[in-house]
C-alpha cells in the first residue's frame, strides 16, 4: 500500500540518546545537553508516527479479514475507509519528519536592514520593515535587543541591526534574505506618483564563541564620538566602537550604548555572526545540488518580495505567494506567509531525498 522507510537507524540513534540522556554529567553543559535532548525528541516523534502508521496498517488488515462476516462487515468497511484516509499524511509526516534537521534551528538570531535604492523612501521601508519584525517578535513572545542603527534625515534607517532570542526564531525567519521591494506613493510625493524603492534583509545566526575564534591580532577596534541627525544621540564620550576584521575586510561600527565596553560586545557579536555566515556560505557552496534544495539562495541581491501599499498586495516572488492583507503583514501578522516558505522548503527537500 505505501513504501515504509527503513527505521532501524533511527531506532539505534534513540537508544544511544537515552544512554546518554541518563548520564548525569551530560548536563554541565547546558548548550549540549539541549541540543540532544532537541534530537532526542525529534526522533521519538519519528518513531511514534512511523509505530502509529504500522498500527494503521495492522488495523486495516485485520479489519479485512471480517468483511466476510455479515455482523462486523459495515463496520470493517468503515474502519477500512477511516484509516485509508489517515495513511496518506501519516506518511508524509514521517518522511517529513526524516528530513535532516537544520544545524542552527533554536539559534538566536541576527538580522541587518539597510535602506536601498529610493533615497529617503529607502530608509523610511527599512523602518517600517524593522516595526514589522518587532511587531512579529511582540506576537511571539521573542525578545529583541538592538545592536546597532543608523538613522536618515528624513527619520527612517540607514541601517538597523537587531538581536532576536527565541527557540524558533531561526526556523521561521531564515528565508528573510534578500531584497525586499516597496511601491506605493511617498509622503513627500506631491503629485501622487508611485514610487518603488528598495531595502536588504540579511538573517544570520548568533555565531557561539566555540564556532568563531578571532585572533586579536587579525581585529583593528578603533573608538569615536557617536553622532546622529540633528544632533540626536551626540555623546560627549568616545564610546562608539569599529572593529575592522583584517582577513575578511569585514568592517561594523556599534554606537547604540553610552558605554564604550557595551558597544565593543555588541559589534563583536555582530563580527562573529557575519564571519559564521561567510564560513556557512563558503561551505555551501561546495554542495550545489543542497542549495537548489532551500527556498532561493539567501543572497541579499535577490528580489524575494514586494510590497505594493495602493493594491494592499504583498508577493513573495520564491513561492508565487499573494496575499491582499498587507496591513496586518505589516503589523506582524506573518504566518501564513513564513509557513507558505517552510512548507516549500520541505517540499523541495522531501523531493530531493526521494529522488536520490
Amino acid at each position: 500500500m505505501i513504501d515504509l522507510p527503513n527505521i532501524e537507524p533511527f531506532r539505534q540513534r534513540y537508544n544511544e540518546l537515552e544512554k546518554k540522556l541518563a548520564d548525569p554529567d551530560i548536563f554541565k553543559d547546558p548548550f549540549k545537553a539541549k541540543k540532544i535532548s532537541r534530537e532526542h525528541s525529534r526522533i521519538k516523534s519519528i518513531i511514534n508516527l512511523f509505530n502509529e502508521i504500522q498500527n494503521c496498517l495492522k488495523s486495516i488488515e485485520e479489519s479485512k479479514e471480517l468483511l466476510n462476516d455479515e455482523e462486523f462487515e459495515n463496520t470493517a468497511k468503515e474502519e477500512i475507509e477511516c484509516q485509508e484516509q489517515r495513511l496518506p499524511n501519516l506518511h508524509q509526516n514521517l518522511l517529513f519528519s526524516m528530513l535532516p534537521e537544520d544545524p542552527d534551528i533554536g539559534r538566536n538570531t541576527i538580522i541587518e536592514i539597510r535602506a536601498g535604492a529610493g533615497g529617503g523612501e529607502a530608509s523610511l521601508f527599512a523602518s517600517d520593515l524593522y516595526r514589522m519584525y518587532t511587531k512579529l517578535a511582540e506576537n511571539k513572545n521573542w525578545s529583541l535587543e538592538c545592536l546597532s542603527q543608523s538613522l536618515s534625515e528624513t527619520g527612517g534607517f540607514k541601517e538597523v541591526i537587531f538581536l532576536l532570542k527565541g527557540e524558533d526564531v531561526w526556523s521561521k525567519l531564515k528565508f528573510e534574505s534578500g531584497v525586499h521591494r516597496v511601491q506605493r506613493i511617498p509622503v513627500t510625493e506631491a503629485s501622487g506618483r508611485i514610487h518603488t524603492s528598495t531595502a536588504t534583509v540579511a538573517v544570520l545566526p548568533e555565531a557561539r564563541d566555540v564556532e568563531i575564534n578571532i585572533d586579536s591580532s587579525e581585529i583593528e577596534i578603533s573608538v569615536c564620538r557617536a553622532s546622529g541627525p540633528g544632533g540626536q544621540g551626540v555623546n560627549t564620550t568616545d564610546s562608539a566602537v569599529q572593529i575592522l576584521h583584517k582577513p575578511s575586510g569585514l568592517n561594523v561600527y556599534c554606537a547604540d550604548e553610552r558605554s564604550q565596553l557595551k558597544n565593543k560586545n555588541k559589534a563583536m557579536t555582530v563580527l562573529k555572526s557575519r564571519l559564521l555566515n561567510l564560513k556557512q556560505s563558503e561551505e555551501s557552496a561546495k554542495y550545489a545540488k543542497e542549495r537548489k534544495s532551500q527556498v532561493g539562495t539567501g543572497d541579499r541581491s535577490e528580489r524575494i518580495r514586494t510590497y505594493n501599499f495602493p493594491q494592499s498586495r504583498i508577493t513573495d516572488h520564491r513561492i508565487n505567494f499573494t496575499s491582499h492583507a498587507l496591513n496586518e503583514i505589516m503589523f506582524g501578522d506573518l504566518d501564513d506567509l513564513l509557513n507558505a516558505l517552510i512548507q516549500e522548503d520541505q517540499n523541495l527537500k522531501l523531493k530531493n531525498m526521494l529522488n536520490e
